[in-house]
């Protein structure tokens, strides 16, 4: 995920507060959280059920102000922050299933033992700003089944809509200190990280963001001997066969690369098609893509809303303007008026281009012609990154062997790159992290395993031998 810099064009409710001070409400939070664990993790599962759902609804309460807070702080068109709403109720209640997912097992092989999962402590969820209501309940949500209790740092771009999700949910009726937010000024960010991840009452981290960040973070967690879960950049490719319904790949395409203006992890970053049904795809695809407009979603109602500031549309532009000297060609869209940028389709992208390397997180629609399926899977795996893909073939078997062969930890086919499910582990390979959100592989993240046995009829062995 590409992690822009510090916004100035937006109002801030940071911008007075000094370092000592955000440093200050880190401790207060952790603490906080601390102080809340034993009595959280005690609580009956059906209880902490009961709060998740408590706190889904309180989201679907609070919609009209989480919408106009997303729309001042980052740009985000109407649609985009209901669609978050929507995906992080539907996080919660998932996660409610989890909560009678603890206690004691058998431990195969060794009569008398058992395996335990239980809490871990306290859980520090780094939230970004791109999806900031359906990340946030990520960071918090399953922490919060498994008995933990969390502390949520908030993206510095979005801090009054991360604010106002956790007081939302804190109104529901979540005890006093079980999940708590730290907000800071943009230049603070990495104090903040390290003294959060510092703190003594910290034992898990998660971080959704940049791989350029979580590479930080990991650093960090792993000085203090704290694991971490990564989930970080993509560089989606979808992949378009000889035999693949057109239609359907175009439908996928547009909405995976321009949903939220493609700022999103497993956004379209590539569309690889076989060079027999190129020309047709493409002119399909920019007869689509002519029909979308962005705009300032503050001032008109339209399909996309802005980019995060004016500085990531230049760059994005930079590299469309990389790839037509290179030989690419730009067939519609791309033009910018500050954070506004008109969503663009580009044909005959190729190595040589940032495109085709660089996380664009943008509006951009990158067509990569290739021979035939080998080449199509060569370069499907050509990246750094490995979190999301797409494969379109009328041969669901043939398509199957194609998505075995990527790399990446979610292939979808004949499906946009852009789905997720709450009940499905999510997260990526490569340099786009490890460790898994969703479902019950969330619990291997966030609690601790322990072997405890009872050897009390068991001899115990004699030393000396006698």
């Amino acid at each position: 995920m590409f992690e822009p810099g510090p916004i100035t064009d937006r109002p801030s409710a940071l911008s007075t507060r000094d370092t000592a001070q955000a440093m200050a409400e880190a401790d207060r939070a952790a603490n906080a959280a601390a102080d809340a664990f034993s009595a959280w993790s005690m609580l009956p599962p059906g209880a902490r059920a009961a709060h998740l759902h408590a706190a889904a609804a309180a989201l679907d309460s609070d919609r009209a102000t989480l919408v106009d807070l997303a729309s001042i702080e980052i740009g985000a068109a109407p649609s985009w922050t209901e669609f978050n709403i929507d995906l992080a109720m539907a996080v919660f209640r998932q996660a409610a299933t989890l909560c009678d997912a603890l206690g004691d097992e058998p431990a195969p092989g060794d009569p008398g033992s058992v395996l335990r999962r239980q809490p871990a402590g306290v859980v520090l969820g780094i939230a970004p700003w791109n999806a900031p209501i359906t990340l946030a309940a990520r960071a918090i949500a399953a922490p919060l089944a498994c008995g933990n209790t969390v502390v949520m740092k908030g993206s510095e771009h979005c801090p009054l809509t991360h604010t106002r999700m956790i007081e939302r949910i804190n109104a529901s009726g979540l005890p006093a200190g079980a999940a708590n937010v730290v907000t800071n000024a943009h230049d603070q960010s990495e104090g903040v990280v390290e003294r959060l991840i510092a703190h003594p009452a910290i034992r898990r981290i998660n971080f959704t963001g940049s791989t350029r960040v979580g590479r930080e973070v990991a650093v960090m967690a792993a000085r203090h001997l704290k694991p971490c879960l990564l989930e970080l950049s993509g560089k989606a490719p979808l992949v378009v066969l000889d035999d693949a319904d057109l239609d359907r790949a175009v439908d996928a395409a547009v909405y995976g690369a321009f949903f939220n203006q493609g700022q999103i992890c497993m956004s379209t970053e590539r569309i690889i098609v076989v060079a027999g049904i190129a020309d047709r795809f493409a002119d399909a695809l920019v007869a689509r893509t002519a029909m979308l407009r962005a705009a300032d979603p503050k001032t008109e109602a339209a399909d996309l809303g802005t980019l995060i500031h004016a500085a990531a549309a230049d760059r994005v532009r930079s590299m469309i303007e990389d790839a037509v000297r290179k030989g690419a060609v730009l067939r519609t869209g791309g033009e910018v008026d500050g954070a506004v940028m008109q969503p663009a389709v580009i044909d005959r992208v190729s190595s040589a281009m940032r495109l085709y390397h660089e996380e664009s997180f943008g509006p951009v629609a990158s067509i990569l012609r290739v021979r035939d399926e080998d080449e199509a899977l060569s370069v499907a795996n050509s990246s750094d990154y490995g979190l999301s893909a797409a494969v379109f073939s009328a041969d669901i078997a043939r398509a199957r062997r194609f998505a075995d062969r990527l790399e990446t930890g979610i292939v979808q086919i004949n499906g946009p790159t852009v789905h997720d499910n709450p009940a499905m582990p999510f997260g990526g390979m490569k340099a786009s992290g490890y460790g898994r959100f969703g479902g019950r592989h969330a619990i291997h993240e966030f609690t601790e395993l322990r072997w405890i046995a009872i050897r009390d009829q068991a001899p115990i062995p004699q030393f000396p031998p006698r």
